[in-house]
């Protein structure tokens, strides 16, 4: 087949891109700018565009299918010559959604959590030697690409991001894949310049468990109130599991899952990854795996990119970059390494990165978000401000959001750097905490000098 991708660039299309040529598909694309890793992982595999832009003279009629990312926009020079010569145009979405619609698909939405349930399910059906499919929003170990298909499997494991699908089809991604088993982490206001009210948001998640399959499954955590709310409102033939934080214990700064009078040891921590864990577990009973040989895989997980992800340690410092960004990931992250190293004191600085956290109105929801680390620091760039076109911010009002004594604000990532760089860290957690890289810092090696000279 050949297919090609209108902005091949992005996180996801580019995964989906080399998985379909390293299974013999011709590859072909576009993209108006293409960053690093992307850039050196498209030209690994030969796809990389000779030259950036949009080239409609690339639009012919032997191409089998056109890939619609969501960095595009609806008035994309391609994307009207493909619609001109009645080419079959896929959003990312509906592309995953028609490889696998004949496949038992297990998607897993939320607004937190997601990506780390996602690969704990992945990384135990890999270690149990169980083919499958699957989309993840984040890097794997032991996965080469973030999306893969395969002919002889008949389950499909996604992550179903609630963002909009493309730039001519502006429902959620995760409405469009119709699961046969469906779990939802809890929900927390993202997005808010896609979804304007909390109940417009709440509402999306609704709607997803409506497209659940005729006798499938939904699996939610039992003590988020929307998720109760949505859960009682299923139709009859859909099956509810709920599940709640695993019993667990905390040895020498090490967690230990709790189950039938025995423990097992893990490599990740904290609350919200305990929550990650039951609902994961849930989802694989349902695909037939054992309780036993859940326990014995989730013992070698070691988590995903950014999430929790260690930099560098020693026996004086420990330094994890983290995704988190929004208020609930920020305060649930903070409280997880808290729990996790009671002695150490906790440092937290966190970007302000996405639209939401950077929107003047929206700061309000970081009131109490960094109240456990015994430093916080806050980091926003102002060229990402102009570039999502918002309004400027003072680091006073910034400070006075997050409802903190003596929290820092920075508005320069060398001035941030120095601040790091002559602080105290002796027996210290440090948090980096973004959905972005604090204006281009190179956090791996700000973590391994901050080490270094602790």
């Amino acid at each position: 087949m050949k297919y090609h991708f209108i902005a091949i660039g992005g996180s996801a299309m580019h995964n989906l891109a080399i998985a379909l040529h390293k299974k013999g598909d011709i590859i072909t694309g576009s993209d108006d700018e293409i960053f690093e890793p992307s850039k050196s992982r498209l030209a690994k595999y030969g796809i990389l565009p000779e030259k950036t832009g949009w080239f409609p003279e690339k639009i012919s009629v032997g191409i089998d299918a056109v890939v619609l990312g969501m960095h595009a926009k609806s008035d994309n020079p391609e994307l009207q010559k493909a619609e001109e010569l009645g080419l079959k145009i896929f959003s990312y979405p509906e592309f995953l959604f028609e490889k696998t619609k004949n496949k038992t698909r297990v998607v897993i939405g939320g607004s937190h959590g997601k990506t780390t349930t996602t690969a704990i399910i992945m990384h135990v059906l890999k270690t149990l030697g169980i083919k499958f499919d699957y989309m993840v929003g984040a890097n794997i170990e032991g996965f080469e690409t973030m999306v893969d298909f395969s002919d002889d499997t008949d389950i499909a494991v996604f992550e179903g991001d609630e963002y909009l699908t493309s730039p001519i089809d502006l429902r959620p991604k995760f409405h469009l894949y119709n699961p046969h088993i469906a779990l939802i982490t809890g929900i927390a206001w993202d997005h808010i310049n896609v979804f304007p009210t909390f109940d417009n948001y709440v509402e999306q998640f609704k709607i997803f468990t409506d497209k659940i399959e005729y006798g499938g499954t939904l699996i939610y955590f039992e003590s988020d109130k929307n998720l109760q709310t949505i859960a009682k409102q299923v139709r009859p033939d859909i099956e509810t599991i709920l599940y709640n934080t695993h019993k667990f214990i905390i040895e020498n700064d090490t967690t230990y899952l709790l189950h039938n009078n025995s423990k097992t040891k893990i490599k990740i921590f904290g609350n919200h990854n305990l929550q990650n864990i039951s609902g994961a577990k849930q989802v694989c009973l349902k695909l037939g795996i054992t309780e036993g040989n859940f326990y014995k895989s989730i013992s070698t997980f070691e988590g995903a990119a950014k999430r929790l992800q260690l930099l560098a340690k020693s026996s004086n410092i420990v330094v994890y970059q983290d995704f988190a960004h929004s208020p609930s990931k920020l305060k649930a992250t903070i409280d997880a390494v808290k729990q996790q190293y009671p002695h150490k004191k906790i440092v937290a600085c966190m970007e302000l990165h996405t639209y939401s956290s950077l929107n003047k109105e929206f700061l309000q929801h970081y009131k109490g978000t960094m109240d456990s680390a015994d430093t916080a620091i806050v980091f926003y760039s102002n060229h990402a401000l102009e570039l999502k076109k918002l309004e400027k911010l003072d680091k006073k009002s910034v400070a006075q959001s997050f409802g903190k004594q003596e929290i820092k604000v920075f508005d320069d990532k060398n001035e941030l750097k120095k601040q790091l760089s002559f602080m105290d860290l002796s027996n210290s957690v440090l948090l980096l905490l973004s959905s972005g890289n604090f204006d281009g810092l190179k956090l791996t090696e700000l973590a391994k000098e901050l080490v270094e000279n602790c």
